[in-house]
């Protein structure tokens, strides 16, 4: 996945908003908080997202994959998809729009509503 399809996708995820920040990097937002991070990676395209405390126990370890550089050693589920063979472009949108979810539960039920969000 190119950073222009990452980019494309988290678009499409309801109440999202984008900024770039973190040294030049895609950061994918909903209701105000980070669930989706394009970049923080030197050769290929890396990727960051929220997970479950089960994903993140499958994930943590597989080729390609490993928790999240700051957020993880802060004992936050995130994961980092930063080299091959990591996840298919597929299995790449499934844990993004699971971040979403997952972030966007955090939310108050009143900003929940406002943004249209599990209705």
């Amino acid at each position: 996945m190119t950073y222009d399809e990452f980019n494309a996708f988290c678009r499409k995820l309801l109440a999202t908003s984008y900024v770039v920040q973190w040294g030049g990097s895609h950061v994918w937002k909903v209701g105000g908080k980070v669930f989706a991070i394009g970049g923080w990676a030197d050769t290929e395209p890396a990727y960051t997202f929220k997970v479950s405390e089960l994903s993140y126990e499958i994930l943590k370890d597989q080729p390609g994959l490993r928790p999240a550089p700051y957020l993880a050693s802060r004992g936050m589920k995130w994961i980092q998809h930063y080299a091959r063979p990591g996840l298919s472009d597929g299995d790449l949108r499934d844990y993004l729009r699971q971040s979403h979810y997952i972030v966007s539960l955090g939310l108050s039920k009143k900003k929940q509503r406002e943004l249209g969000l599990h209705q």
